[in-house]
């Protein structure tokens, strides 16, 4: 203790520059104690009253801050400290230009965290995962422009003439925009599908001759499955410029087919098939009867248009209907000894005697 008071008493007989030291040393300890202090108060409350919240995303935010505090007290400390001390201008420009940047980086860290949070909170919120997906999406281009406005913000702080970073921001810009035209206008034709939803994943579509269901909503592209089998890659612009026929969101389906019957049936019996199909249809699942017509005189049948409806959205089970109403047709038709008409051809000779 008698050489601490000794080596304390020398310094100030010595002059200024041993008291700015001391002074600086002291500023340094009192200024981290008080960061320590500040920190353990201050995580104590507010963790007391986020744990009164059923959300965990308030706990997360808390937290960050809470972890923030001691970096950047110690360094506001650090540099409040050499500030005090008579240095070298250009060595304390230096310094004071680092501690600049190690705030800089705390707190853009500290606002990214907390935003990229609030975006995931916020995707899960949303009933609709499309919407999610595209939220969750645009989080690197929100941590990109946070760290382009803190750097922009410490360029300034610094004294950067921001005329000359902004033209050169400004050409770059351009030179970026016309490079990156094409995959900027994807990006925002994902979104508009996303928004407007023309089609959703695991739907069926038909778009440019194409029939496929669609397997993912890409950034840049949509991949598509096709009926035999192989993968489709359409540009989201190429698919919103379409015009696209979604058979998923069909409530039903509307089937429209034709049967012929030979010129030798009674008028009794074809006044008789709009009824037999009618039951024919009723009987099968997933149809419901609408009509069935004798529409005309073919050139080698007696023409019946038969409509229906299959209550359902999936292709499969429209066919399956379908089939199984062309069997019982072809069943109760032969039962009751009714004929299909085929193409034929009638000549007839005129034999004239001489």
């Amino acid at each position: 203790m008698e050489f601490v008071a000794t080596f304390l008493s020398n310094i100030l007989k010595e002059g200024t520059i041993y008291k700015t030291i001391l002074t600086s040393i002291l500023s340094l300890i009192v200024g981290a104690l008080i960061t320590l202090i500040v920190s353990s108060l201050a995580k104590k409350s507010f963790l007391r009253l986020a744990t009164k919240t059923k959300s965990t995303t308030d706990d997360f935010i808390v937290n960050v801050i809470l972890g923030s505090i001691k970096p950047l007290g110690l360094i506001l400390t650090i540099s409040f400290s050499w500030v005090l001390l008579p240095i070298n201008d250009e060595i304390d420009y230096f310094f004071l230009g680092i501690t600049k940047l190690l705030v800089l980086f705390v707190v853009v860290r500290l606002v990214n965290r907390i935003s990229l949070r609030l975006l995931k909170t916020w995707s899960h919120k949303v009933n609709d995962d499309a919407i999610g997906a595209m939220i969750e999406s645009i989080a690197p281009m929100v941590r990109a422009s946070v760290w382009l406005i803190g750097t922009i913000f410490y360029l300034q702080n610094m004294g950067v003439q921001m005329a000359a970073v902004w033209a050169l921001l400004s050409a770059g810009g351009i030179g970026a925009g016309l490079a990156l035209k094409e995959p900027v206008q994807e990006f925002f034709e994902y979104i508009t599908i996303l928004l407007d939803k023309p089609f959703q994943k695991g739907q069926f579509i038909h778009v440019d001759n194409v029939w496929a269901s669609v397997e993912r909503v890409g950034v840049r592209s949509t991949r598509l499955r096709s009926l035999s089998g192989e993968t489709i890659v359409m540009s989201n612009s190429k698919l919103t410029s379409s015009t696209i026929s979604n058979y998923a969101e069909m409530k039903r389906r509307r089937l429209v087919h034709k049967i012929g019957l030979v010129y030798g049936t009674t008028h009794e019996l074809v006044s008789q098939i709009p009824i037999i199909v009618e039951s024919i249809i009723n009987r099968v699942p997933d149809a419901d009867y609408d009509r069935c017509s004798f529409i005309g005189f073919g050139d080698f049948s007696l023409d019946f248009e038969i409509v229906y409806f299959v209550p359902t959205g999936n292709y499969k089970r429209a066919m399956t209907a379908q089939q199984n109403i062309n069997i019982e047709i072809m069943k109760e038709f032969k039962s009751r000894s009714i004929e299909f008409a085929f193409p034929t051809n009638t000549i007839h000779i005129n034999k004239q005697l001489e």
